[in-house]
């Protein structure tokens, strides 16, 4: 029987996280995971693949439509697929195989297999029992469906299948507007599928930034993509071919059909804790199927701690490293912290959406008085360099009578990279003059939300 300070299940990016902050700090660590690699849901089958045909297809659309423009004459290139994938699980693995180094480095064990807890302080794996003083629970979460379809991964997929797929489809059905939807749809769309989208609710990215979700939803309809919002999906019939999506409007009329080669469920994901054993251990759950934990991430079980997608909150990559350290401190008897007013959200389509916050709405419904101020990528001159200044933007809340910012979003490029300017900004407290007395290199994107924090004030300089 092994012996540890600390046993983290799951090697995702809570998990693996974690892990390494707790040997950094002294204790004795070992993951569980049964997945052949390490880095979860993320670097296998989410985050880092789809990153990688995110890139490839963008480069690919602008040899089609900008290099001409640009004086780059010559043929367009031509897609081979199973190329593409290899270069995606080629990128797949240097991530993960990182990942592996990293355990290495820290002297942490990697118990390969599936864990269940017998007991509080025990972890088993096969035939095997493990002794840990502490358990993290970092199993994360899997795909969520509706009523009515059915996930096969060869004609309806997850977003598992949907980076697997055997060829590029030429009529592809998404179902979800959100993150996932959106960016996979952006790849195939590029790839040449007619990409349309049902949504559920009357916008795209759900619960985002208004402004944001008016010009983005332009913006992927002029490059392809066709949506349909307030549409509830009634059920997915497939043959061996092809498939049938039926949808209701919700603003009234007959149920409608949509015919694809291949349907995407991209409806969100849910918490993943099959065969941990958290009913005969009594570990208390809430009623969205999500680990309960208090303010230290430590369940109703003494010794047992939960974090990243199981547990309440965004499910994010960078949530659940943020949790998987903080925990560790915890654990070490210091003191762990997430500033969960603090946490970014990024599509990565092109161009990038990214927000961090409150949006304007909900400080307006809180009584909240604010202030907003917007610049357009058009008047950056590095976006127009490169193709991206059409209908992005950054826009700063800050509170109308201490100037301190309340909440960003971004749509244009490099969005992902540039919202981090404003969450070290909030993380100090920062008003939005502050922002905008900040120097900054000309010319870069950068200089956009500069703008925007002086549009917060007497007015921007560039519009």
């Amino acid at each position: 029987m092994s012996q540890y300070d600390v046993i983290v299940i799951g090697a995702g990016p809570g998990g693996y996280v974690c892990a390494i902050r707790c040997a950094q700090l002294g204790l004795k660590t070992a993951v569980v995971e049964g997945r052949e690699t390490l880095g979860g849901t993320c670097l296998n089958v989410g985050c880092i693949p789809s990153k990688a045909l995110l890139h490839s297809t963008h480069l690919l659309h602008e040899a089609e439509h900008n290099f001409a423009h640009m004086g780059l004459k010559g043929k367009s290139p031509s897609v081979d697929w199973d190329q593409m994938k290899a270069y995606k699980d080629e990128v797949i693995g240097q991530n993960t195989g990182g990942i592996e180094f990293l355990f290495k480095k820290n002297k942490i064990d990697w118990i390969k297999g599936w864990a269940s807890i017998p007991a509080a302080g025990k972890v088993q794996v096969g035939d095997d029992v493990h002794e840990a003083k502490n358990i993290v629970i970092a199993s994360g979460s899997v795909p969520a469906s509706i009523p009515g379809v059915e996930i096969d991964e060869k004609i309806v997929v997850s977003s598992t299948g949907a980076l697997e797929l055997p060829k590029i489809p030429k009529k592809l059905a998404v179902i979800g507007a959100g993150v996932i939807g959106l960016e996979l749809g952006s790849v195939y769309a590029r790839l040449g599928s007619e990409v349309t989208v049902v949504e559920y609710m009357d916008a795209v990215c759900p619960g985002m930034d208004k402004d944001v979700q008016r010009s983005f939803k332009r913006i992927l309809e002029k490059q392809g993509l066709n949506i349909i919002l307030g549409a509830a999906v009634q059920g997915v019939e497939t043959s061996k071919t092809k498939a049938k999506v039926r949808y209701q409007p919700k603003k009234g009329g007959g149920e409608e059909t949509l015919d694809a080669d291949v349907v995407l469920v991209a409806t969100g994901r849910k918490p993943y804790a099959e065969g941990l054993g958290l009913d005969a251990l009594g570990i208390k759950m809430t009623e969205r199927g999500q680990i309960a934990t208090d303010t230290h991430w430590a369940t109703n079980i003494k010794g047992i701690y939960a974090i990243g997608d199981v547990i309440e909150g965004p499910m994010l990559a960078h949530k659940a490293e943020d949790e998987g350290m903080a925990v560790a401190e915890v654990i070490a008897g210091k003191h762990g912290h997430v500033n969960y007013g603090v946490i970014p959200g990024v599509v990565y389509t092109t161009p990038e959406v990214a927000t961090v916050g409150a949006t304007e709405d909900a400080l307006k419904a809180e009584g909240k008085k604010i202030k907003v101020g917007k610049f357009m990528f058009m008047g950056n001159a590095r976006a127009k360099a490169v193709h991206q200044a059409d209908g992005g933007f950054v826009k700063i809340i800050a509170d109308k009578e201490t100037d301190r910012i309340l909440g960003a979003a971004i749509i244009g490029p490099a969005a992902g990279d540039l919202i981090h300017e404003l969450c070290v900004a909030m993380e100090f407290g920062a008003s939005a003059e502050d922002v905008a007395l900040t120097c900054h290199a000309h010319p870069t994107y950068s200089e956009a939300v500069r703008e925007a924090a002086l549009a917060c004030g007497d007015g921007p300089i560039h519009s």
